[in-house]
């Protein structure tokens, strides 16, 4: 491989863009955006043995094969209180459980929980400027009453 500290600012972007594409021919991610939304769905679907579902599908990510519906977030942080993606709808109940995952900027594993639809407003605030509810992690997060930490089964190996 070549050395990355060696390579240009554009020769790094160039190399990112390789390693995308590459990725989606993989099916591993869906798009060539940044890939940790993709590759979070990814790992929680293979890994639980759900079945990822469509973009169209509003509120949820996935279902299991009861039909259970899962929300799934992803994202990569070096701090411990870690912000998501806004949660839409929250009232529809589009979701029976979201599954969370902070990962580490070398995209370990640090943190993954399965949060209980009644759990969600314990660790989620209502913000009208996004018209959503944002989830915010700590390492606690695990310590209330719906949320499981499921950090072995999703372990990279």
């Amino acid at each position: 491989m070549k050395d990355l500290g060696a390579m240009s600012n554009l020769e790094l972007l160039q190399t990112h863009g390789a390693v995308i594409a590459k990725l989606r021919h993989r099916k591993v991610v869906k798009t060539e955006n940044n890939p940790i939304g993709d590759y979070t769905e990814w790992l929680v679907c293979n890994r639980l043995g759900l079945q990822v579902q469509g973009n169209s599908k509003a509120g949820f990510d996935a279902v299991d094969p009861q039909g259970v519906r899962y929300q799934i977030k992803g994202r990569r942080s070096s701090l411990n209180s870690v912000q998501f993606s806004p949660i839409r709808n929250f009232e529809k109940r589009n979701f029976a459980f979201v599954v969370a995952v902070i990962f580490n900027m070398d995209y370990s594993i640090r943190l993954a929980v399965k949060i209980a639809y009644d759990a969600v407003p314990e660790l989620a605030r209502y913000r009208a400027y996004i018209n959503g509810h944002i989830l915010i992690l700590t390492d606690q997060a695990v310590e209330l009453d719906g949320v499981e930490d499921i950090s072995h089964l999703l372990a990279q190996g």
